[in-house]
């Protein structure tokens, strides 16, 4: 009785057809699953004769053997059958549309940049987004009761005091000016923080280029010639450019550089400069009596806005493909 079973689930599994990937969950849930029909077989061994065991337990496992080998024959040859059971794949059909991606308006102005003041000798620097209070204020001759240091425009970390987001990438600059010995002619582009109310000209991270460059015989005229450079290299000549005196704490002389179009009557700023303070200098390690230097700094996100006509800094930051799509002819 239990020959004749061998000999029938023999002849059942190598005539089993298996057509698909569902046929195949089948075929292993019959013959190889936890409940499968060859369990009974095993369990006949113990009733089997002491001299016939051994040939019997052979057998079963042999029809074991089999279901596996079938089992992985099919299970390969299935692999690359998709779970509707199509078997045909025609490769001479056109693939599906990828769409073609596009840089970040923010990457692109900020490559540009790079590429603009990398023509006349400043190499990219790069420095920490966490900072300490030197770095981010002491060293940039800010003083303690400034209002800058005040929590509406610094996020501190909590656990360290000392500790903030960088609201100003000057840090790397008083990074490089104290492990670097003059020249030095650097930009440092990244993101930085402000606790600021998120409006249409605001947020609360947006991304900085900042310049440096301190040497001998530095003056404001070799600033102000590297930013009409700049301007012109960006814009194009269709813009005037003027100077306005300002204050920054670690610049004196300091001045914003406004923008206007030649057939606009609005002045736009843009950037704020300025000559390296003496305090800097010496809080850096640089001898004031003999090196002087002129820094500036702008908004990347800013300079977007203005040459592609964005009127929303939330716009940037939305990620709308609609808007990411127009910017991808651009390099």
């Amino acid at each position: 009785m239990s020959s004749d079973k061998i000999t029938e689930l023999k002849e059942e599994i190598a005539g089993y057809k298996i057509a698909d990937s569902d046929g195949l969950e089948q075929f292993r849930i019959k013959y190889l699953g936890s409940k499968n029909v060859l369990k009974d077989l095993f369990g006949e061994i113990k009733n089997i004769p002491p001299d016939q065991k051994k040939s019997f337990g052979e057998k079963v496992n042999e029809l074991k053997q089999l279901a596996e080998v079938k089992f992985e024959e099919h299970k390969n040859s299935l692999g690359s059958i998709n779970q509707t059971g199509e078997k045909n794949i025609d490769l001479t059909l056109p693939g599906d549309y990828v769409k073609i991606g596009s840089r970040h308006p923010v990457s692109i102005v900020r490559n540009k940049v790079i590429e603009i003041f990398s023509r006349i000798g400043f190499l990219v620097a790069e420095g920490p987004e966490i900072e300490d209070d030197w770095h981010n204020f002491t060293a940039l001759n800010t003083p303690p009761e400034h209002p800058a240091r005040d929590m509406t425009d610094t996020f501190y970390v909590q656990i360290n005091p000392d500790v903030v987001l960088r609201s100003q990438t000057s840090t790397v600059q008083v990074r490089t000016m104290g492990k670097q010995k003059p020249p030095i002619r650097i930009i440092a582009p990244g993101r930085v923080y402000r606790n600021e109310t998120i409006s249409y000209k605001h947020h609360v991270y947006f991304h900085q280029v900042e310049g440096l460059y301190i040497n001998k015989e530095v003056s404001f005229a070799d600033l102000k010639q590297t930013l009409y450079y700049f301007i012109k290299e960006f814009f194009g000549n269709d813009f005037n450019i003027r100077f306005r005196p300002s204050y920054f704490p670690f610049t004196e002389p300091s001045a914003e550089l406004d923008i206007r179009h030649k057939d606009s009557n609005k002045w736009l700023e843009i950037l704020g400069c300025g000559m390296v303070h003496p305090n800097v200098l010496t809080n850096c390690g640089i001898n004031p009596d003999e090196y002087r230097g002129f820094a500036f700094g702008m908004g990347i996100e800013r300079l977007a806005m203005l040459k592609y006509g964005i009127k929303d800094i939330r716009t940037l930051y939305e990620n709308d493909v609609r808007v990411l799509q127009q910017f991808a002819s651009e390099l």
